[in-house]
């Protein structure tokens, strides 16, 4: 794989966080991060129009080859939950869709692994190997950020050894 723009999403109706990664010849860099906020007081339809909208302004500036998505998990108690980021990741894979980017779901334990070698690694180990792999000198926060960063990178390794 070579030359490749990779976009990794750590979706929330709250807070998605977005990273943007170019891997070529083997080596990583940090394109972009940051997050897409919406105001919990605001209606469905409004949140998930600003989710939509927020990443299609990602993916028009850097025109991702692929993008990774951490799956929904959700505990059976909490059925709302998985409702509501099934909304959240549609909105999210629609605006990947219209540009025709591949959308990859990697398990959370599985991007854990890929990072960190460890698939039960705490948010806060994920943040300090993103920041590591990277060349990043200070921590990312939040860590939805980071999280993102790191589908990016899981992305990238599992086609680099596919």
């Amino acid at each position: 794989m070579s030359d490749r723009i990779i976009l990794g999403i750590d979706p929330g109706l709250n807070i998605t966080g977005f990273g943007v990664i170019s891997a070529s010849a083997g080596s990583l860099k940090l394109l972009d991060a940051g997050t897409i906020r919406t105001r919990a007081s605001d209606p469905l339809t409004p949140r998930l129009t600003e989710l939509f909208q927020g990443l299609v302004q990602v993916i028009q500036k850097y025109s991702p080859d692929v993008m990774g998505m951490e799956k929904i998990y959700s505990h059976y108690r909490h059925p709302v939950t998985a409702i509501i980021m099934g909304h959240a990741r549609g909105v999210l894979c629609l605006a990947a869709g219209q540009r025709e980017i591949r959308v990859e779901s990697l398990p959370a334990s599985r991007v854990k692994k890929a990072v960190t070698g460890n698939g039960r690694a705490s948010k806060q180990q994920v943040n300090g190997m993103v920041c590591r792999i990277l060349g990043i000198h200070t921590e990312l926060k939040p860590l939805d950020v980071s999280d993102a960063l790191a589908v990016a990178i899981a992305l990238y390794e599992e086609e680099r050894f596919a």
